[in-house]
Order: structure tokens, then C-alpha cells, then sequence
């Protein structure tokens, strides 16, 4: 990965992001709402378009005509839960406080350290929608989307284990159900499923059997199966690069 250049931040900047980490620690673990932080973390992010470089992790998704798009039906409510801490913490960009949060919670369930680099500014523009992964899609629909944003094959299959948090509501996506049987802590038992089949009670979305499919994507689906050490590597590289798009331009 390109060495970035981050924008430099005061101190008491430095110093609200580690009082505001450990605000967000208590929360998502008092809540139990690591899943929903995560995917607003992610949503956030996830609509940048290398190209032109709109969307992207900027902390548009709190206005209500980006929590509109179909594919954010739900996260108003991390929005309400994550803004009694923001509150606290009126230095901070949304930008940097969503993405803070989203990594937080992977770091609360269990999941990985991943880095984080302060900075990033709010805008205001929300994206376009359909920037985001549908579920009913197979192989060539992630790479043409994940695609859009900069990333590969390796951080598709790497972002896909973050379901490893969670489930689906119906009401929301028109899935029902988890994918894991622990859907609150954060290691490779999605992959797990994914190798040892369906199983009653839990869910595998057209999305997820698609890495089993592709010959390219099903190696790394085995891999982090096998071996969550090496799941954990390449999530946090994944998941750091995903918060971090169209943000710190590479030198």
C-alpha cells in the first residue's frame, strides 16, 4: 500500500479522539450495537467513487436524504445511539467519529486493531444512490462495485467476513436471520459457514455464496476459514483502507 500523507491535527484533536474511543467502547459493549455501528461505518465509506472522487467517508450518511437510500434502511438508529457521545466531543468531524466508531466495535467484539489516522473532513453532498453491494447479486456485481471504490478481490472477501457481526431483518433488506451463531463477537465464523454449508437458523445471501463460487474469491474464503489469524490481517488492512478512501492522498 501507497505510503499516505495524513493532515496534521492539533493535540486536544489527538486527545478527544482517545476520550471519544473510549466513550464509543462503552457504549457499543452496554448496547450491544457493534453490528449496526459497523455497517454505518461502512456505508459511510463504501459509497466513494475513485473516478471522480465524490461519496466516501465524509459523514454525509447523518443527513436523512442519505439514510433514505434503500440500502441504509435501518441506520438512523446508530445515527440517534452514536449522537449523545458526538455530543460530547463537538471538536471532532462526523467524518472521523463514524469511522472511529466502526472500528471500535470491531475492536469491542473481539476483531482486530485497526489503525486509525484523524482528519477527515464533513461534507455535506451526499452521493448518489446505488453506490452500495445488493444482496441478490453475484461475483461480477462486487467487483464492478468494490471496484468503483479502488479496492480488489482480496478486500472483497475480507470485508465480507465483517457479517461475521449481525444479522438480516426483513424489514430492512428482505432477509431474515444471521449468518454466524454468535452474531455479537467478531472472528472467522462466517467463512466457517460459508464452507461447511447451510445450516437451519443461520442465512447465506446470493452475495455470500458467490465467494464459494468464484475461483478467484473461493481460496481466500478456505484460507480465512482455516486460519483467523490470517483473516484478522488482511480484514484490518481492508477495513483501514475502506475508511481512509478519497482521504490522505497517497505520496
Amino acid at each position: 500500500m501507497a505510503k499516505k500523507c495524513y493532515p496534521t491535527v492539533s493535540e486536544e484533536y489527538k486527545k478527544a479522539v482517545q476520550k471519544c474511543k473510549r466513550k464509543l467502547r462503552g457504549l457499543i459493549a452496554e448496547k450491544h450495537c457493534a453490528p449496526i455501528i459497523l455497517r454505518l461505518a461502512w456505508h459511510s465509506a463504501g459509497t466513494f467513487d475513485v473516478k471522480n472522487r465524490t461519496g466516501g467517508p465524509f459523514g454525509t450518511i447523518r443527513h436523512r436524504d442519505e439514510l433514505a437510500h434503500e440500502a441504509n434502511s435501518g441506520l438512523d438508529i446508530a445515527v440517534r445511539l452514536l449522537e449523545p457521545v458526538k455530543e460530547q466531543f463537538p471538536i471532532l468531524s462526523y467524518a472521523d467519529f463514524y469511522q472511529l466508531a466502526g472500528i471500535v466495535a470491531v475492536e469491542v467484539t473481539g476483531g482486530p486493531e485497526i489503525p486509525f489516522h484523524p482528519g477527515r473532513p464533513d461534507k455535506n453532498e451526499p452521493p448518489p444512490e446505488g453506490r452500495l453491494p445488493q444482496a441478490t447479486n453475484g461475483s461480477d456485481h462486487l467487483r464492478e462495485v468494490f471496484g468503483h471504490m479502488g479496492l480488489g478481490d482480496k478486500d472483497i472477501v475480507a470485508l465480507s467476513g465483517g457479517h461475521t457481526l449481525g444479522r438480516c431483518h426483513k424489514e430492512r433488506s428482505g432477509f431474515e436471520g444471521p449468518w454466524t451463531s454468535n452474531p455479537l463477537i467478531f472472528d472467522n465464523s462466517y467463512f466457517k459457514e460459508l464452507v461447511s454449508g447451510e445450516k437451519e437458523g443461520l442465512i447465506q445471501l446470493p452475495t455470500d455464496k458467490a465467494l464459494l463460487e468464484d475461483p478467484v474469491f473461493r481460496p481466500l474464503v478456505h484460507k480465512y476459514a482455516a486460519d483467523e489469524d490470517a483473516f484478522f490481517a488482511d480484514y484490518a488492512e481492508s477495513h483501514l483502507k475502506l475508511s481512509e478512501l478519497g482521504f490522505a492522498d497517497a505520496e
